[in-house]
């Protein structure tokens, strides 16, 4: 329905720079009518469900989803400019968080907790509720589907904000939800902008999961395999073993350079625009400082374009940075790279952890006992060993320090989405 102050955000396809469409931004009241449908829901048809019917339910939705993959790709495409190919494969993540937690659906036990023998205990699990999602710009329908299955398994009732700069997906995504069967508020999606929903949420004591971003430090060691370091370390880079520094710097250009910039329709291309305008010109003033603070750019550092158009940025690459930088120390959130050589292990350590942020961390190296080690002292959330960021919705995902505050995926990730209650029986005590 139209949002009732009408007011609108514009949405363009930065390939080309063109609009494509004027969605209704809902404000305050809104908000707070889907909220009042979910809680409607939550009191209503849905809580009589059964987990078995829920999960049920969740299976045919991930069913319809699949049958709807290509739309559902280009519709991410259009609007968020990754590679088709990638919007695919995002698609295929909603899917599978579906099913993966719909099998938690008709799962979830308390238990008997073990007193004295006048008293008896157990607990029971429940939902927590209405719970508001907020999904980020860079995989919309994947984060979706991270954030409502574990929900929806809970027998929870979620709100849904899209980022304001990729609502498209997921708004084709609530079509798909009515087909399934689900009952009228029990998914809710309301377009607005972060602003809003950040004062709104600041309004009072809520439950809260956040996964803020990062910094992640990926550290290749002398005897890792350089080939596979770089190819993995193309998704990050922050540190190399000074012996091997050179070597892998050229092997990474090598790479970069055969990776082509391009329309994210074409097979071919591994790089598209920029999600924004706004986020587009934050990059290049990443890059912009990067120089200005006397780091050498070893490759690209400008912006370009595909047919004279689009929100493009080459690939870049940074040597000669120190750790003060802004680029070194700063999430960019685009095709930066900032390659620095570590002298020791110690070192390499020190380094790592000297930041505010913890969400992942990568090592490289053929010594299991090091790569054990480090991973245990790293201060990250996650730890990959001779990978990188290929996470799996079976695995617990979220930060520590700034990065953030408890976890999805996983048997982890559906905790935050139900409430226990202690019951205790007396059977015996008398006063």
């Amino acid at each position: 329905m139209a949002a009732i102050k009408s007011r609108g955000i514009h949405i363009c396809y930065f390939s080309d720079e063109n609009e494509i469409v004027k969605v209704h931004a809902g404000g305050e009241e809104d908000i707070d009518d889907v909220v009042k449908a979910a809680r409607a829901a939550l009191k209503g048809p849905w809580s009589h469900l059964s987990g078995t019917e829920r999960g049920e339910m969740m299976r045919k939705l991930a069913d319809l989803v699949d049958a709807a993959t290509n739309e559902l790709a280009t519709i991410d495409t259009w609007n968020n400019g990754k590679r088709f190919s990638s919007a695919q494969g995002d698609v295929g993540e909603l899917t599978g968080v579906l099913r993966y937690y719909a099998g938690f659906a008709n799962k979830q036990y308390g238990q008997v907790i073990s007193t004295t023998e006048k008293k008896f205990a157990y607990t029971t699990v429940g939902p927590i509720g209405v719970c508001g999602q907020i999904i980020p710009w860079n995989y919309p329908l994947g984060m979706a589907g991270w954030k409502i299955s574990p929900a929806l398994a809970a027998g929870n009732c979620v709100v849904i904000k899209p980022a304001e700069q990729t609502p498209l997906s997921i708004l084709f995504f609530a079509d798909i939800i009515k087909k399934a069967g689900f009952p009228p508020g029990v998914i809710n999606i309301v377009n607005a902008t972060g602003r809003e929903v950040a004062r709104l949420a600041a309004s009072n004591l809520k439950e809260i999961t956040i996964e803020s971003g990062g910094k992640s430090p990926l550290l290749v060691f002398e005897d890792a395999d350089l080939d596979q370091a770089v190819k993995w370390s193309h998704y990050g880079i922050m540190a190399k073993a000074r012996s091997v520094y050179p070597q892998f710097i050229e092997l990474f250009k090598e790479r970069v350079k055969s990776c082509k910039i391009g329309n994210p329709f074409d097979n071919d291309t591994f790089q598209g625009p920029q999600v924004s305008k706004a986020q587009y010109e934050r990059v290049l003033s990443f890059i912009e400082s990067g120089k200005a603070e006397g780091a050498t750019v070893a490759l690209g550092g400008q912006r370009t374009t595909v047919n004279g158009k689009g929100f493009y940025i080459e690939p870049t690459i940074f040597i000669d940075a120190s750790d003060d930088m802004q680029i070194y120390r700063e999430e960019i959130f685009g095709p930066v790279a900032v390659i620095s050589p570590f002298q020791t292990e110690d070192d390499a350590m020190r380094r790592a952890n000297d930041t505010i942020y913890g969400l992942g961390a990568a090592i490289f190296t053929q010594d299991i006992t090091r790569a054990h080690i480090i991973a245990n002292k790293i201060e990250a959330g996650m730890v990959w060993i001779n990978s990188s960021n290929d996470s799996d919705f079976r695995i617990p995902f979220g930060g520590v320090k700034q990065s953030g505050i408890g976890r999805e995926l996983g048997e982890e990730g559906i905790r935050a989405y139900t409430s226990r209650r202690s019951v205790h029986v007396n059977v015996g005590n008398v006063l």
